[in-house]
């Protein structure tokens, strides 16, 4: 399925390709926002993104400029809740896909170079590096980890992930620019450029994104978050009788509702999800890029639930707790609700916005005097 969105009546485009994992939305997120950097510095880019990640998802996050090329880009990790991962079923997929098919990797070359890309850029989907190399086109990764590291970490699980390791590590290491962003998870590899977090950016003052969620000003706002996998909360019936905070509930139901405290949205909302972490106080919820790297941008305080059998969470938490206010609190305690109990002390707690650079202005930056200039990054 290809879908446009924005304008192609221009004659000095610049077309670049994106390959992004379907893995979660954290990986999208980030590509949104490095795709909204460079277009602030390059008026003309065009964006040609392939992905199973929803249409809609870059809509809201990257409403124009763009064409949608529905393709499974990368497998990722199997997952069968938002803490949970398959891996018989992941090596099952990886098998099938693995190592690329030569006529797919050559049909999408024909593509890219028939849609004129000048590039391709990776949010750690390897078979664009693949494509890019055939379509004689530079590529460029993007990553805060890679997945034959994440595989590593269960081969004492499961030593069928060997083939696909050595596979994929030779695959990534093939990239002919290497951007890593931080929170980073290894730098046992080089890398051309090392950014700081890459965050979408709010685009609504806080007042307003309330008046939407049809919450007062000065109320307590505390977001409760799993990222984009449907999750049930036992805990609900309870924050429903807190009565000096208010709760938002992305994905906690398909529709928008209020029931006493608590403000239930869908996944898919009118909303765009920097501005409801900007609007909120604290963020609470499950450990991952996008979640980590909002809070991180808005300053808030976040209680963070890693995940025990994910490679990327123990990086992720160190650089939580060395960086924002940040609490851990295990998945147990947290869908008891024992978190509940630290809600004064944590609304107490001031925002702690970071000094340093959004790590999409300098990818943007990075890219942009290769681009701008006609000039090959290689």
């Amino acid at each position: 399925m290809t879908t446009y969105n924005g304008s192609m009546g221009q004659n000095n485009i610049r077309r670049l390709a994106y390959f992004i994992t379907p893995h979660g939305y954290g990986h999208a997120a980030r590509a949104a926002a490095v795709m909204n950097a460079i277009g602030e510095l390059l008026p003309e880019v065009w964006f040609e993104v392939f992905t199973r990640v929803p249409t809609w998802f870059f809509n809201m996050s990257f409403p124009t400029r763009f064409r949608y090329h529905e393709l499974l880009t990368d497998i990722g990790l199997v997952q069968t809740t938002s803490m949970k991962v398959n891996l018989p079923e992941t090596i099952r997929q990886l098998d099938a896909m693995l190592p690329f098919r030569p006529g797919l990797v050559e049909d999408l070359a024909r593509q890219v170079n028939e849609l004129g890309c000048e590039m391709v850029i990776c949010d750690i989907a390897p078979l664009g590096i693949a494509v890019a190399k055939k379509a004689g086109i530079p590529s460029v990764l993007i990553e805060n980890f890679t997945w034959d590291w994440i595989y590593e970490g269960y081969l004492e699980q499961e030593p069928r992930f060997t083939p696909s390791i050595d596979y994929l590590r030779e695959v990534f290491a093939s990239a002919d620019h290497h951007i890593r962003t931080e929170p980073a998870c290894s730098y046992s590899t080089p890398a051309d450029l090392l950014t700081g977090v890459v965050s979408r950016k709010p685009r609504t003052p806080a007042a307003l994104t309330r008046e939407k969620l049809g919450v007062g000003l000065h109320d307590p706002l505390v977001m409760v978050t799993m990222g984009g996998i449907l999750t049930q909360y036992p805990f609900l019936d309870r924050l429903r009788q807190v009565k000096d905070a208010r709760f938002l509930i992305p994905g906690g139901s398909d529709r928008y509702e209020q029931r006493g405290s608590l403000v239930l949205i869908p996944h898919h909302s009118e909303i765009y999800h920097p501005d409801m972490v900007e609007a909120s106080n604290a963020v609470i919820g499950k450990l991952g890029y996008s979640t980590l790297a909002e809070a991180y941008t808005a300053g808030l305080p976040y209680v963070f639930i890693p995940r025990a059998d994910f490679r990327e969470s123990p990086p992720l938490g160190h650089f939580a707790r060395d960086t924002m206010d940040a609490v851990e609190l295990s998945e147990e305690r947290f869908f008891q609700g024992e978190w509940i109990d630290l809600l004064p002390d944590l609304l107490a707690r001031p925002r702690q916005k970071p000094g340093g650079p959004n790590g999409a202005d300098q990818i943007a930056e990075y890219l942009f005097t290769r681009v701008s200039n006609g000039v090959s990054p290689v």
